[in-house]
């Protein structure tokens, strides 16, 4: 949800998307903001903002929200994650970042599952950096590449 403001944390994007889509099809959407959310409950913009999202995604779509609820991996757990879904999956496996508030009931009841980055809380800039670049990590530990090291 929403575009990216903070031009660093942009360009630190950009370029881990460059570096995935060498090893896998890689493309983002972003969901435009709910507009005049002042006025409006939390749930109400969830809802809202849940509306936009189920209207992005597919009917086969293999949907992993990123959630404060969801199972925690190490970077080595999430390359094996990763590396299982891309060979048993044949549908577009899609990530999707939800708003200020989390997820409307509606896109849980969608998903197929959740992961959680952390159990702290980040802007949904650096949720989107943050998983980017793990993402890429997966991606050189599961080609043997030394930019993990433990």
């Amino acid at each position: 949800m929403g575009k990216m403001d903070d031009k660093t944390l942009s360009q630190l994007l950009d370029k881990y998307e460059k570096r995935i889509v060498h090893y896998i099809p890689f493309e983002k959407e972003i969901i435009e903001d709910v507009k005049n959310v002042k006025n409006l409950s939390e749930n109400e913009q969830k809802v809202l903002e849940g509306n936009k999202i189920l209207k992005s995604i597919q009917p086969g779509d293999y949907v992993i929200l990123l959630d404060e609820k969801g199972k925690e991996l190490t970077s080595r757990d999430f390359a094996q994650f990763i590396g299982k879904k891309i060979q048993t999956i044949a549908k577009r496996i899609v990530f999707v970042i939800g708003g200020p508030y989390g997820f409307s009931d509606e896109v849980y009841v969608r998903a197929d599952e959740k992961l959680s980055l952390s159990k702290m809380t980040f802007t949904h800039e650096m949720v989107r950096l943050i998983f980017t670049e793990q993402l890429y990590r997966a991606m050189t530990i599961l080609s043997g590449e030394p930019y993990h090291h433990e």
